[in-house]
């Protein structure tokens, strides 16, 4: 098995380097096809830097792969224009870039010989941006084929119609408990029979096409009997379901949980039976491809747009009022209580603490409310969606002890 593990583990490492020499080589032809259209002198195609392995010249361009797969050049004659004539020349001593680009145009002289009007620096302005961009263009036609392989082939998580899970009770979205107790009302869907893999085919006539549909149904059903009909084992089987007037999590149409100008998570009343969704892949439609590529360039852009103020945020966070509360020796000195006593039983002082939870300062960012205790949101944890939870009901891998994980969002 370990040499299976081994094996596997040196296909992955090949594969990922052979990908990665292919990106670089159809990114070097997105420069190369457009310079030899417009009559440029290409010498060399190669994929890689350092020795070369293996090349073989056709015509006037000499095609290779060499040691390092970690970039790729193709090179022009004329890349770099002589100095202008009657133009003063610096001495190149004078600094380091000097240096340099005086080297660079010495090179590139070199290479031109008899062939000055197929140089590079001979192309009016608009065909030279047009090979410089080749590269990054053959990146994204790239990209928008990665992205079509992926959705139309392989296709996206969705939810399904078909139950995964039957809540055994109906809690609170608040609520710290991870068991049900004899006084929790039982979920409706266990009470009506419904079972995990029973497939929804229709609600009160209505025939069910997605799960969205479904819970908004019974959302607004509360207190309600349903007729619904599943498909179990090939048959269809008919039940009666009363959706439990009960509090739940307002959602975005991602699933992300809404906060109240408090920052608060969001409630609402709404019909509830205690079911939940599978998913599956679904390939989708060539016409899902662009938008799905247009919608990853626009996250990227926002990000790149948010970064200056992250920064800060980051900065503010390590660095400014909340971060200046009194640890290690000096906080018990100056709060006059033991060490053990200090680590145990301060609760936080700032609703926007520090990254990590210490005996001072809350576990995360701008998501701790000030009843949370710290020490990794353990015994009391109170931190909202997505970190630790008693007021979320969302849970946390790093909570213990008294934080829970309530049911699913997602649920209906």
């Amino acid at each position: 098995m370990a040499a299976m593990d081994v094996l596997l583990y040196i296909v992955g490492v090949l594969v990922i380097v052979l990908g990665l020499a292919v990106s670089i080589a159809l990114h070097e032809v997105g420069h190369l096809v457009p310079a030899k259209l417009f009559g440029v002198k290409v010498t060399q195609y190669m994929i890689g830097f350092g020795r070369t392995l293996f090349s073989v010249r056709r015509g006037e361009t000499e095609y290779g792969v060499k040691a390092i797969p970690l970039g790729g050049y193709i090179s022009m004659i004329g890349m770099f224009p002589p100095a202008r004539p009657g133009g003063a020349m610096r001495n190149a001593s004078t600094g380091f870039f000097n240096t340099m680009v005086q080297d660079a145009r010495d090179t590139s002289s070199k290479s031109i010989g008899e062939d000055e009007h197929r140089a590079f620096y001979r192309l009016p302005v608009w065909k030279r941006i047009v090979i410089m961009l080749g590269g990054p263009f053959m990146n994204l036609v790239l990209a928008i084929v990665f992205y079509g392989i992926v959705l139309m082939v392989f296709g996206v998580a969705q939810l399904t119609t078909t139950i995964g899970s039957v809540s055994q009770c109906v809690l609170p979205a608040a609520s710290t408990a991870t068991t049900c107790s004899s006084s929790d009302p039982v979920a409706p869907g266990l009470e009506a029979g419904i079972r995990p893999g029973d497939k929804l085919v229709t609600i009160d006539g209505t025939a069910v096409t997605s799960w969205d549909q479904a819970t908004a149904r019974i959302r607004d059903s509360a207190g309600e009997p349903l007729d619904i009909v599943v498909e179990r084992d090939g048959q269809e089987v008919a039940l009666t379901a009363t959706p439990l007037l009960t509090e739940r999590y307002v959602t975005d149409a991602e699933g992300k949980i809404l906060e109240d100008a408090n920052g608060d998570p969001r409630t609402q009343k709404v019909g509830f039976l205690g079911i939940g969704p599978t998913s599956a892949l679904v390939p989708q439609p060539a016409t899902a491809v662009l938008p799905m590529v247009g919608d990853n360039i626009t996250a990227v852009v926002g990000i790149i747009a948010h970064l200056p103020q992250r920064l800060v945020d980051v900065a503010n966070a390590a660095f400014g009022p909340g971060s200046a509360i009194p640890t290690g020796r000096s906080a018990w000195w100056a709060s006059g209580a033991s060490p053990a006593r200090s680590r145990a039983s301060r609760p936080c002082r700032s609703p926007r603490g520090s990254r990590a939870c210490s005996a001072s300062s809350p576990r995360s960012t701008s998501r701790c409310s000030c009843s949370t205790w710290c020490r990794s949101c353990r015994s009391t944890a109170d931190m909202s969606p997505g970190l630790c939870g008693r007021a979320s009901g969302r849970g946390s891998r790093a909570c213990s002890a008294g934080a829970t994980r309530a049911p699913s969002t997602r649920r209906s």
